[in-house]
């Protein structure tokens, strides 16, 4: 028997996340023989520690908080803040169910800006909404898609309002050349397996301000005197984050979202992989960026002149389609092996702001309804060979074809 040379190639595998390196595992195997999983067991140099001084180190941040998610870093944020009960804070209407959820969790009251077909804040309705009783701000930068920092920070400083970066999809980012995260009062990432650093679930906050630091670690779980075994990114105890520390002991209700020594142990060796990953993504992406634009249904918004961008994952609009177009490219594509969510037609999907009734109505923003109902995501993991990207951008470009012949096919 002979294997059917012409058979189609298989669809890549674009569920598996990035594996974890080998360096792990002594660590881990470390871990458990001790037992010693808690971030606070050991008197000092414990993983978490250690992951946490490493990062801010990365990140050039004075210093970082690693936590059981990035929702638990947007929530500790806020509550670091210390706003009052029911002090508003704008989000983008493009986001992820977490986020207006952390700010609700914190007592606050989320208020959702208008986002444009490039997924990113629109700036009029953005500086109408910023008002005296905004408490703070947090710009998303969604899927890796970077709104005007330069824009946002100009109003924000000037009106006194604290800005958070949601970076759970911006990690490797630039503006400027600066790394995203560092450019407002405080940075969120996330360490969930589809991120550039896997951990499966995590996250971490980073920031330059020693009050904020001291209040997000005890709040996060820091009992008694643990915040001692908290270092800064050279290993040495800053006398400004310990003053904070002393000054907010027993003040503050603890939530207990801290992340354990196994975590840490799995996401420290990949910090070495980060550059990498962040050019290997780039360059997928660009990659079958170029080749869906060459279709007359499909737009992939550029990024704005002052972004680097850091993807593992694509987004584009079909232009000039129907929502029925729409609902049968996603089925061609699937057909095809390639898995294309519309972030506004799947079912609960929980990037689509109308599913957030947990949440006052706001009105009905139109652009981002809009562009909900038309924009598509697939994931590019940053290890795809050209083989795969070509299978998935091909599978695109067939099935918005097909549909599209099919419908003139109709009419005619």
């Amino acid at each position: 028997m002979t294997l059917d040379q012409t058979a189609a190639p298989a669809a890549p595998n674009v569920h598996d996340a990035e594996p974890i390196p080998e360096a792990a595992r002594a660590e881990i195997d470390r871990l458990l023989k001790s037992g010693d999983l808690f971030r606070y067991t050991a008197p000092e140099d414990a993983p978490v520690a250690l992951l946490e001084a490493e990062f801010a180190e990365v990140m050039g941040a004075k210093y970082a908080l690693a936590v059981a998610s990035c929702s638990a870093a947007l929530f500790l944020s806020l509550k670091a803040l210390d706003l009052p009960r029911d002090a508003k804070v704008l989000i983008p209407a493009f986001t992820f169910a977490a986020v207006p959820s952390s700010v609700v969790h914190a007592d606050c009251k989320p208020v959702l800006v208008d986002v444009k077909d490039n997924y990113r804040i629109d700036m009029d309705d953005f500086a109408a909404k910023l008002s005296p009783d905004t408490g703070a701000v947090i710009i998303s930068h969604m899927r890796g898609h970077t709104s005007d920092m330069d824009a946002i920070m100009r109003l924000c400083d000037a009106a006194n309002i604290p800005v958070i970066e949601d970076a759970a999809h911006s990690l490797g980012t630039l503006w400027h050349g600066r790394k995203i995260g560092t450019i407002g009062k405080i940075g969120c990432f996330s360490f969930q397996s589809y991120k550039m650093l896997n951990a499966g679930e995590g996250g971490i906050l980073i920031t330059d301000d020693a009050a904020l630091a001291a209040r997000a670690v005890i709040m996060s779980g820091a009992y008694e005197h643990n915040w001692k075994k908290h270092k800064t990114p050279y290993g040495e105890n800053s006398t400004d984050l310990a003053d904070a520390f002393a000054r907010w002991q027993n003040k503050l209700p603890l939530y207990n979202t801290r992340l354990s020594n196994l975590s840490a142990a799995v996401i420290r060796p990949q910090l070495h992989e980060l550059d990498r990953r962040v050019t290997d993504g780039l360059r997928n992406h660009d990659y079958v960026a170029a080749k869906l634009e060459k279709s007359p249904w499909i737009t992939v918004p550029a990024p704005l002149a002052p972004e680097t961008r850091a993807p593992d994952s694509i987004q584009f609009n079909l232009d000039n389609v129907s929502d029925d177009d729409t609902i049968a490219f996603q089925a061609a594509a699937k057909a095809r092996g390639v898995s294309v969510q519309v972030f506004g037609m799947s079912e609960d999907n929980a990037r689509a702001f109308w599913n957030w009734q947990f949440i006052d109505d706001q009105g009905p923003l139109p652009q981002t309804r809009a562009m909900l109902s038309r924009a598509c995501d697939t994931r590019l993991p940053v290890r795809l060979t050209q083989p795969e990207l070509d299978f998935i951008a091909d599978a695109i470009l067939s099935a918005i074809d097909d549909v599209k012949a099919d419908k003139t096919n109709s009419a005619a």
